[in-house]
């Protein structure tokens, strides 16, 4: 398959994703619109990702890209979104993206949901970076949540579309760099972690690398 990355930041690439495509034989490509590239046409992909941004494209892009997620959603092609690319999905079945009461930003359990449709562990570490969070849409099945977020992502039309707010694609070095340009100055708010706690233990990286893996494995079996 081929695989089109809709990419908003030099922060939020594909980063692990990238390397599971090529070790699965699949080929990928970018659409930098934080670089002010136009979105591709639909038939140009296989596969959509929407990656997370840090701000929007600006508002001729977002137009486009939002008819290009329309267009995806109605076909049979699987599309993944992640942060802001997963709110733009929940926008477009009918979904509230707004801000968040608690910001989160750093390792939160996630505990999943009874009905949850993702062969992942009841609970499990996530690295999140999110100052906007969305409602369930209807159809849709959950991921789970964390002590702040009900909703951490979801599945629709039997797994075909995917949307976390957890980035299991993150390295540490990606995240170091995060911490550099993004992270606030204080760590007042409760779910905001330093930059030490966020990068203290290299191991959580590997182990969300699995569960990525299982993830992607999922999404795009049988497609």
């Amino acid at each position: 398959m081929h695989i089109y990355f809709l990419q908003h930041s030099p922060l939020f690439g594909p980063a692990r994703m990238a390397d599971w495509l090529t070790g699965m034989g699949h080929s990928y490509n970018h659409c930098r619109l934080d670089e002010g590239e136009l979105p591709p046409p639909l038939a140009n992909c296989d596969a959509l990702v929407l990656l997370d941004a840090l701000q929007p494209p600006d508002a001729m892009l977002l137009k486009r890209e939002r008819k290009l997620v329309d267009r995806a959603l109605k076909s049979n092609k699987p599309v993944l979104g992640i942060g802001f690319g997963a709110g733009l999905i929940a926008e477009a079945l009918g979904a509230i993206v707004s801000p968040a009461v608690q910001p989160e930003i750093g390792w939160q359990p996630l505990a999943l949901a009874d009905e949850s449709p993702f062969d992942l562990p009841e609970t499990f570490d996530a690295l999140l970076w999110h100052r906007d969070i969305f409602g369930l849409p209807d159809g849709c099945l959950p991921l789970g949540s964390t002590p702040a977020g009900p909703v951490q992502g979801f599945a629709w039309d039997l797994g075909r579309v995917v949307a976390l707010q957890c980035h299991l694609e993150l390295t540490a070095q990606g995240t170091a760099a995060l911490c550099d340009h993004d992270l606030p100055a204080t760590n007042a708010a409760p779910y905001v972690q330093t930059r030490d706690d966020i990068l203290d233990d290299p191991r959580r990286f590997d182990r969300q690398a699995a569960l990525l893996d299982r993830i992607m494995t999922q999404w795009l079996s049988e497609r």
